[in-house]
Protein backbone atom coordinates (compact mmCIF):
# COMPACT_ATOMS: atom_id res chain seq x y z
CA UNK A 1 0.00 0.00 0.00
CA UNK A 2 2.83 2.40 0.88
CA UNK A 3 4.60 1.77 -2.46
CA UNK A 4 1.32 2.28 -4.30
CA UNK A 5 0.76 5.55 -2.47
CA UNK A 6 4.25 6.84 -3.39
CA UNK A 7 3.76 5.82 -7.03
CA UNK A 8 0.39 7.55 -7.25
CA UNK A 9 1.73 10.66 -5.56
CA UNK A 10 4.64 10.94 -8.01
CA UNK A 11 2.32 10.28 -10.94
CA UNK A 12 -0.04 12.99 -9.77
CA UNK A 13 2.86 15.43 -9.30
CA UNK A 14 3.92 14.78 -12.88
CA UNK A 15 0.38 15.14 -14.21
CA UNK A 16 -0.29 18.37 -12.35
CA UNK A 17 3.03 19.88 -13.44
CA UNK A 18 2.26 19.18 -17.08
CA UNK A 19 -1.39 20.15 -16.89
CA UNK A 20 -0.62 23.42 -15.14
CA UNK A 21 1.52 24.45 -18.13
CA UNK A 22 -1.39 24.33 -20.55
CA UNK A 23 -1.68 27.83 -22.00
CA UNK A 24 -3.76 29.69 -24.54
CA UNK A 25 -2.04 31.64 -27.30
CA UNK A 26 -3.68 34.75 -28.66
CA UNK A 27 -3.43 37.32 -31.41
CA UNK A 28 -4.73 40.83 -30.83
CA UNK A 29 -5.23 43.14 -33.81
CA UNK A 30 -6.05 46.77 -33.00
CA UNK A 31 -7.04 49.33 -35.62
CA UNK A 32 -5.21 52.55 -34.66
CA UNK A 33 -6.51 54.60 -37.58
CA UNK A 34 -8.35 53.64 -40.78
CA UNK A 35 -6.49 50.74 -42.42
CA UNK A 36 -3.57 50.96 -39.94
CA UNK A 37 -3.17 48.17 -37.36
CA UNK A 38 -1.04 47.07 -34.42
CA UNK A 39 -0.58 43.35 -33.82
CA UNK A 40 0.33 41.50 -30.64
CA UNK A 41 0.98 37.77 -30.78
CA UNK A 42 1.38 35.90 -27.49
CA UNK A 43 2.75 32.37 -27.73
CA UNK A 44 3.34 30.03 -24.75
CA UNK A 45 6.76 28.41 -24.56
CA UNK A 46 6.97 24.63 -24.69
CA UNK A 47 9.97 23.16 -22.83
CA UNK A 48 11.30 26.75 -22.73
CA UNK A 49 11.30 26.87 -26.53
CA UNK A 50 9.18 29.08 -28.75
CA UNK A 51 6.44 27.35 -30.75
CA UNK A 52 6.69 28.27 -34.42
CA UNK A 53 3.34 29.98 -35.00
CA UNK A 54 2.95 32.37 -37.93
CA UNK A 55 0.20 34.78 -38.97
CA UNK A 56 -0.89 35.14 -42.59
CA UNK A 57 -2.57 38.50 -43.21
CA UNK A 58 -4.49 39.45 -46.40
CA UNK A 59 -2.43 40.18 -49.54
CA UNK A 60 -3.03 43.93 -49.39
CA UNK A 61 -1.33 44.25 -45.98
CA UNK A 62 2.26 45.47 -45.65
CA UNK A 63 4.49 45.89 -42.62
CA UNK A 64 5.00 49.49 -41.46
CA UNK A 65 6.93 48.67 -38.28
CA UNK A 66 9.23 45.66 -38.08
CA UNK A 67 8.37 42.77 -35.80
CA UNK A 68 9.85 42.88 -32.30
CA UNK A 69 10.09 39.79 -30.11
CA UNK A 70 10.23 39.83 -26.33
CA UNK A 71 10.69 36.75 -24.16
CA UNK A 72 8.90 36.62 -20.82
CA UNK A 73 8.43 33.81 -18.31
CA UNK A 74 6.87 30.89 -20.23
CA UNK A 75 5.72 33.28 -22.97
CA UNK A 76 6.98 34.88 -26.17
CA UNK A 77 5.50 38.24 -27.23
CA UNK A 78 5.69 39.53 -30.80
CA UNK A 79 4.55 43.03 -31.79
CA UNK A 80 4.46 44.73 -35.18
CA UNK A 81 2.37 47.15 -37.24
CA UNK A 82 0.81 46.86 -40.68
CA UNK A 83 -1.23 48.87 -43.16
CA UNK A 84 -3.90 47.20 -45.31
CA UNK A 85 -4.99 48.88 -48.54
CA UNK A 86 -8.50 47.39 -48.40
CA UNK A 87 -8.91 47.29 -44.62
CA UNK A 88 -9.79 44.01 -42.92
CA UNK A 89 -13.55 43.73 -43.47
CA UNK A 90 -14.38 40.71 -45.62
CA UNK A 91 -10.71 39.70 -45.47
CA UNK A 92 -9.23 36.41 -44.31
CA UNK A 93 -6.64 35.85 -41.55
CA UNK A 94 -4.91 32.47 -41.22
CA UNK A 95 -2.76 30.99 -38.46
CA UNK A 96 -0.12 28.35 -39.19
CA UNK A 97 1.70 26.00 -36.83
CA UNK A 98 -0.86 25.78 -34.01
CA UNK A 99 -0.45 22.05 -33.49
CA UNK A 100 -2.48 21.14 -30.40
CA UNK A 101 -2.75 24.76 -29.24
CA UNK A 102 -5.79 26.97 -29.41
CA UNK A 103 -5.48 30.65 -30.31
CA UNK A 104 -7.85 33.41 -29.29
CA UNK A 105 -8.11 35.95 -32.10
CA UNK A 106 -9.26 39.37 -30.90
CA UNK A 107 -9.93 42.19 -33.31
CA UNK A 108 -10.60 45.68 -31.94
CA UNK A 109 -11.53 47.65 -35.03
CA UNK A 110 -12.77 51.23 -35.11
CA UNK A 111 -16.37 50.24 -35.74
CA UNK A 112 -16.60 46.74 -34.29
CA UNK A 113 -14.83 44.01 -32.34
CA UNK A 114 -14.55 40.26 -32.80
CA UNK A 115 -13.35 37.38 -30.64
CA UNK A 116 -12.99 33.88 -32.00
CA UNK A 117 -11.15 30.69 -31.01
CA UNK A 118 -8.97 29.11 -33.69
CA UNK A 119 -7.29 25.70 -33.76
CA UNK A 120 -5.75 23.31 -36.26
CA UNK A 121 -9.12 22.28 -37.68
CA UNK A 122 -10.28 25.89 -37.89
CA UNK A 123 -7.12 27.92 -38.49
CA UNK A 124 -8.53 30.85 -40.45
CA UNK A 125 -11.18 33.51 -39.95
CA UNK A 126 -13.03 35.65 -42.46
CA UNK A 127 -13.82 39.00 -40.86
CA UNK A 128 -17.47 40.02 -41.41
CA UNK A 129 -18.52 43.62 -41.97
CA UNK A 130 -20.68 43.70 -38.86
CA UNK A 131 -20.00 42.56 -35.31
CA UNK A 132 -21.54 39.25 -34.27
CA UNK A 133 -22.42 39.19 -30.56
CA UNK A 134 -22.95 35.44 -30.79
CA UNK A 135 -19.23 35.04 -31.57
CA UNK A 136 -18.33 36.65 -28.25
CA UNK A 137 -20.96 34.65 -26.34
CA UNK A 138 -19.77 31.38 -27.86
CA UNK A 139 -16.04 32.12 -27.52
CA UNK A 140 -16.02 33.37 -23.92
CA UNK A 141 -18.47 30.74 -22.69
CA UNK A 142 -16.17 28.05 -24.05
CA UNK A 143 -13.10 29.81 -22.60
CA UNK A 144 -14.78 29.83 -19.18
CA UNK A 145 -15.65 26.13 -19.38
CA UNK A 146 -12.18 25.07 -20.52
CA UNK A 147 -10.44 27.32 -18.00
CA UNK A 148 -12.21 25.78 -14.99
CA UNK A 149 -11.81 22.23 -16.32
CA UNK A 150 -8.01 22.62 -16.70
CA UNK A 151 -7.76 24.85 -13.62
CA UNK A 152 -6.83 21.96 -11.38
CA UNK A 153 -6.31 24.06 -8.27
CA UNK A 154 -9.89 25.34 -8.45
CA UNK A 155 -11.23 21.84 -9.11
CA UNK A 156 -9.32 20.39 -6.16
CA UNK A 157 -10.83 23.01 -3.87
CA UNK A 158 -14.35 22.16 -5.05
CA UNK A 159 -13.58 18.43 -4.77
CA UNK A 160 -12.42 18.91 -1.17
CA UNK A 161 -15.68 20.70 -0.36
CA UNK A 162 -17.58 17.73 -1.80
CA UNK A 163 -15.66 15.39 0.52
CA UNK A 164 -16.37 17.51 3.59
CA UNK A 165 -19.99 18.54 3.05
CA UNK A 166 -22.08 15.38 2.77
CA UNK A 167 -25.54 16.88 3.29
CA UNK A 168 -27.02 17.88 -0.08
CA UNK A 169 -28.80 20.96 1.28
CA UNK A 170 -25.64 22.27 2.98
CA UNK A 171 -23.61 21.41 -0.12
CA UNK A 172 -25.94 23.52 -2.28
CA UNK A 173 -25.47 26.53 0.01
CA UNK A 174 -21.71 25.94 0.15
CA UNK A 175 -21.25 25.79 -3.64
CA UNK A 176 -23.54 28.82 -4.02
CA UNK A 177 -21.39 30.78 -1.55
CA UNK A 178 -18.22 29.79 -3.43
CA UNK A 179 -19.80 30.77 -6.75
CA UNK A 180 -21.04 34.16 -5.53
CA UNK A 181 -17.67 34.95 -3.96
CA UNK A 182 -15.47 34.15 -6.94
CA UNK A 183 -17.93 35.80 -9.35
CA UNK A 184 -17.83 39.00 -7.29
CA UNK A 185 -14.05 39.31 -7.10
CA UNK A 186 -13.54 38.21 -10.70
CA UNK A 187 -15.81 41.03 -11.86
CA UNK A 188 -14.33 43.78 -9.66
CA UNK A 189 -10.76 42.71 -10.47
CA UNK A 190 -11.39 42.46 -14.21
CA UNK A 191 -12.97 45.93 -14.24
CA UNK A 192 -9.98 47.31 -12.33
CA UNK A 193 -11.94 48.27 -9.21
CA UNK A 194 -9.73 46.14 -6.93
CA UNK A 195 -6.37 44.69 -7.92
CA UNK A 196 -4.17 42.24 -6.03
CA UNK A 197 -0.74 40.94 -7.09
CA UNK A 198 -1.23 37.59 -8.79
CA UNK A 199 1.64 35.64 -7.19
CA UNK A 200 0.38 35.91 -3.56
CA UNK A 201 -3.17 35.16 -4.73
CA UNK A 202 -2.05 31.95 -6.42
CA UNK A 203 -0.09 30.95 -3.30
CA UNK A 204 -3.11 31.46 -1.04
CA UNK A 205 -5.27 29.43 -3.46
CA UNK A 206 -2.81 26.56 -2.97
CA UNK A 207 -2.99 27.15 0.79
CA UNK A 208 -6.80 26.90 0.66
CA UNK A 209 -6.56 23.39 -0.80
CA UNK A 210 -3.97 22.36 1.79
CA UNK A 211 -6.22 23.73 4.54
CA UNK A 212 -9.21 21.68 3.35
CA UNK A 213 -7.07 18.53 3.00
CA UNK A 214 -5.97 18.91 6.62
CA UNK A 215 -9.57 19.52 7.69
CA UNK A 216 -10.63 16.25 6.05
CA UNK A 217 -7.84 14.29 7.75
CA UNK A 218 -8.66 15.85 11.14
CA UNK A 219 -12.30 14.90 10.66
CA UNK A 220 -11.25 11.29 10.07
CA UNK A 221 -9.62 11.44 13.51
CA UNK A 222 -12.87 12.65 15.06
CA UNK A 223 -11.92 16.33 15.19
CA UNK A 224 -14.68 18.47 13.69
CA UNK A 225 -13.03 21.37 11.89
CA UNK A 226 -14.15 24.87 10.99
CA UNK A 227 -15.14 23.83 7.46
CA UNK A 228 -17.47 21.11 8.71
CA UNK A 229 -19.18 23.58 11.04
CA UNK A 230 -19.35 26.56 8.66
CA UNK A 231 -18.72 25.24 5.14
CA UNK A 232 -20.46 28.14 3.38
CA UNK A 233 -18.31 30.68 5.26
CA UNK A 234 -15.02 28.96 4.38
CA UNK A 235 -16.19 28.52 0.78
CA UNK A 236 -17.10 32.21 0.56
CA UNK A 237 -13.83 33.49 2.07
CA UNK A 238 -11.58 31.34 -0.10
CA UNK A 239 -13.92 31.87 -3.06
CA UNK A 240 -13.05 35.57 -2.98
CA UNK A 241 -9.41 34.66 -3.56
CA UNK A 242 -10.21 32.12 -6.26
CA UNK A 243 -12.08 34.90 -8.07
CA UNK A 244 -8.87 36.93 -8.26
CA UNK A 245 -7.26 33.84 -9.77
CA UNK A 246 -9.95 33.68 -12.46
CA UNK A 247 -9.46 37.41 -13.10
CA UNK A 248 -5.74 36.86 -13.60
CA UNK A 249 -6.44 34.20 -16.21
CA UNK A 250 -8.96 36.46 -17.92
CA UNK A 251 -6.42 39.30 -17.95
CA UNK A 252 -4.02 37.01 -19.84
CA UNK A 253 -6.76 36.19 -22.35
CA UNK A 254 -8.03 39.76 -22.67
CA UNK A 255 -11.49 41.18 -23.32
CA UNK A 256 -12.85 42.89 -26.45
CA UNK A 257 -12.94 46.60 -25.61
CA UNK A 258 -16.31 47.17 -27.27
CA UNK A 259 -17.99 44.22 -25.54
CA UNK A 260 -16.33 43.94 -22.12
CA UNK A 261 -19.56 43.36 -20.18
CA UNK A 262 -20.85 40.69 -22.57
CA UNK A 263 -17.54 38.81 -22.66
CA UNK A 264 -17.10 38.99 -18.88
CA UNK A 265 -20.66 37.78 -18.27
CA UNK A 266 -20.34 34.74 -20.51
CA UNK A 267 -16.84 33.86 -19.32
CA UNK A 268 -18.32 33.70 -15.83
CA UNK A 269 -21.26 31.64 -17.09
CA UNK A 270 -18.76 29.29 -18.75
CA UNK A 271 -16.85 28.92 -15.47
CA UNK A 272 -20.08 28.02 -13.65
CA UNK A 273 -21.08 25.53 -16.35
CA UNK A 274 -17.66 23.89 -16.14
CA UNK A 275 -17.95 23.75 -12.36
CA UNK A 276 -21.38 22.11 -12.61
CA UNK A 277 -20.03 19.57 -15.11
CA UNK A 278 -17.23 18.69 -12.68
CA UNK A 279 -19.56 18.41 -9.65
CA UNK A 280 -22.03 16.26 -11.59
CA UNK A 281 -19.18 13.98 -12.73
CA UNK A 282 -17.91 13.55 -9.16
CA UNK A 283 -21.39 12.85 -7.76
CA UNK A 284 -22.12 10.35 -10.54
CA UNK A 285 -18.79 8.58 -9.93
CA UNK A 286 -19.42 8.39 -6.18
CA UNK A 287 -22.88 6.86 -6.77
CA UNK A 288 -21.37 4.20 -9.04
CA UNK A 289 -18.58 3.39 -6.57
CA UNK A 290 -21.01 3.05 -3.67
CA UNK A 291 -22.95 0.44 -5.62
CA UNK A 292 -19.85 -1.75 -5.56
CA UNK A 293 -20.43 -2.20 -1.81
CA UNK A 294 -16.74 -1.98 -0.84
CA UNK A 295 -16.82 0.69 1.91
CA UNK A 296 -13.38 -0.17 3.37
CA UNK A 297 -11.66 0.09 -0.01
CA UNK A 298 -13.42 3.38 -0.75
CA UNK A 299 -12.45 4.78 2.65
CA UNK A 300 -8.79 3.88 2.04
CA UNK A 301 -8.97 5.32 -1.47
CA UNK A 302 -10.37 8.59 -0.13
CA UNK A 303 -7.53 8.81 2.40
CA UNK A 304 -4.94 8.31 -0.34
CA UNK A 305 -6.59 10.96 -2.51
CA UNK A 306 -6.65 13.46 0.36
CA UNK A 307 -2.95 12.89 1.09
CA UNK A 308 -2.22 13.40 -2.60
CA UNK A 309 -4.23 16.62 -2.59
CA UNK A 310 -2.30 17.82 0.43
CA UNK A 311 1.01 16.91 -1.18
CA UNK A 312 0.39 18.67 -4.47
CA UNK A 313 -1.10 21.76 -2.78
CA UNK A 314 1.93 21.98 -0.47
CA UNK A 315 4.17 21.72 -3.53
CA UNK A 316 2.20 24.50 -5.25
CA UNK A 317 2.35 26.64 -2.11
CA UNK A 318 6.14 26.42 -1.92
CA UNK A 319 6.58 26.89 -5.68
CA UNK A 320 4.29 29.91 -5.85
CA UNK A 321 5.69 31.49 -2.69
CA UNK A 322 9.22 31.28 -4.12
CA UNK A 323 8.01 33.12 -7.24
CA UNK A 324 7.15 36.32 -5.30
Amino acid sequence: MKKLFIFLLLALFSFFTVADELKLSYLEITENSPKSYSLLLKIPLKDKKKIDISVQMPKGCKSTLAKRTQSMENTSLETWQIACDDGLSNQNISIHGLGDLELLLRLDLLSQSHSILLNTSKASYSIPKTQESFEIVQTYTWLGITHILIGLDHLLFVFALLLIVKNMHRLLWTITAFTLAHSLTMIVATLGIINLPQAPVEAIIALSILFLAMEILHEKEGKIGLTSRYPWLIAFIFGLLHGFGFAGALADIGLPQQAITLALLFFNIGVELGQLIFIASVVFTVILLRRLNIPTVLENLQTIIVYMMGGISAFWLIERTLSF
